[in-house]
């Protein structure tokens, strides 16, 4: 058993991922913004015998615009407000090749493709891991604010197949929305 008193345990470091959904400038997109946030909450002692007071290591905002229900990535923006070593903000280009992209399943694994780690941020790609599943929740919020015919729905239910364990290969809804052809 863990023996933990959070009003008595010193906070030693903290990594918050914040992911919010906008309304897009035309009525078929969203922007998905994505922030993290890496802070030391302890004196940071360094090999020079440096000791640096506690600060914020990133701080990493991530914009994609997206359309809707496509879920094609139309653009991409890298802000790094605070990063920990000055060669960091050479990966900010690297998110660049994403444009065209669908987020869909293999998202992740096209992106460590096309932007492996040693040649990008590895913040960049945790930021970018929780923001796809949040970009389909925030799509599905925005499209299914107006009526919603039964075509589009289908279609981007299909974007959710072996997403979770409800939308499972065989299971319920997979078979009601994604598996079974519209009967005429």
């Amino acid at each position: 058993m863990i023996v933990f008193d959070k009003s008595r345990q010193k906070v030693v470091h903290n990594r918050s991922i914040d992911t919010v959904i906008y309304e897009g400038a035309s009525g078929d997109t969203i922007i998905v913004e994505g922030a993290l946030q890496d802070r030391r909450f302890l004196d940071s002692h360094h090999p020079s015998g440096e000791i640096r007071p506690p600060y914020t290591v990133h701080h990493m905002i991530v914009r994609l615009e997206l359309t809707v229900p496509e879920m094609v990535i139309k653009d991409v923006e890298v802000e790094m407000p605070e990063f920990p070593h000055p060669d960091c903000i050479d990966t900010l280009h690297t998110l660049t090749p994403l444009k065209g992209m669908c987020i869909a399943g293999g998202f992740m694994a096209r992106i460590r493709k096309l932007v492996p780690r040693k040649g990008g941020c590895t913040h960049l790609h945790e930021l970018l891991t929780a923001m796809a599943p949040a970009a389909f929740q925030g799509a599905w919020s925005y499209r299914i604010s107006n009526p919603i015919d039964y075509d589009t729905f289908k279609m981007m239910s299909r974007g959710l197949k072996n997403n979770c364990y409800a939308w499972r290969e065989g299971g319920d809804r997979a078979r009601e929305w994604i598996d079974d052809e519209v009967e005429s």
